[in-house]
């Protein structure tokens, strides 16, 4: 067994708003962010928190944190700086005094988006919410997709990720 997956990064999922969601669909995001990080290489051990919430709570954070006043799928908060995507394009990581831990970043998915954008792809609601996790993930990891060649790589990064999950 590698290093890599000897890591157990510490993931943390939370609910507001709405109803709350079955063990099994948190299992899948922590599964999602997991494979995420292991094919990225990440060899600290990192602490990603994910908030579970409605249309009605990401709107409140879409408009807190970006301006934006209207409910959106998912969100990404990273807390490190990256030069470039990937794991490798980390600038100086800001470890936690205490534990030694890597406060990778937080994550925002709305059900209610996830749902509705499933039917709309034709997707199950699993499929969807990998697809989501695993985005928010790559931003996380300094992954964006503000032009068409960044947009290009990170499309392709997902969708080897979502495949290997199972899902194309």
């Amino acid at each position: 067994m590698s290093d890599i997956k000897k890591i157990k990064h510490k993931l943390y999922t939370r609910h507001e708003g709405g109803k709350a969601p079955e063990t099994v669909y948190r299992s899948l995001i922590k599964q999602a962010i997991l494979m995420t990080l292991r094919s990225e290489e990440v060899n600290i051990l990192c602490v990603v928190n994910v908030l579970i919430t409605d249309d009605k709570g990401i709107r409140e954070y879409n408009r807190e944190y970006r301006g934006i006043n209207k409910a959106t799928d998912v969100l990404s908060f990273p807390m490190q700086i990256f030069t470039h995507a990937g794991w490798y394009g980390h600038g100086e990581l800001e470890l936690d005094e205490n534990t030694g831990e890597l406060p990778l970043g937080d994550i925002v998915i709305s059900t209610q988006s996830v749902e509705r954008q499933a039917r709309e792809y034709g997707h199950t609601i699993e499929r969807e919410t990998t697809h989501l996790i695993i985005h928010s993930t790559l931003h996380l990891l300094g992954y964006d997709h503000d032009d068409i060649n960044d947009e290009s790589f990170m499309r392709a990064k997902e969708n080897l990720l979502i495949k290997e999950m199972g899902y194309i």
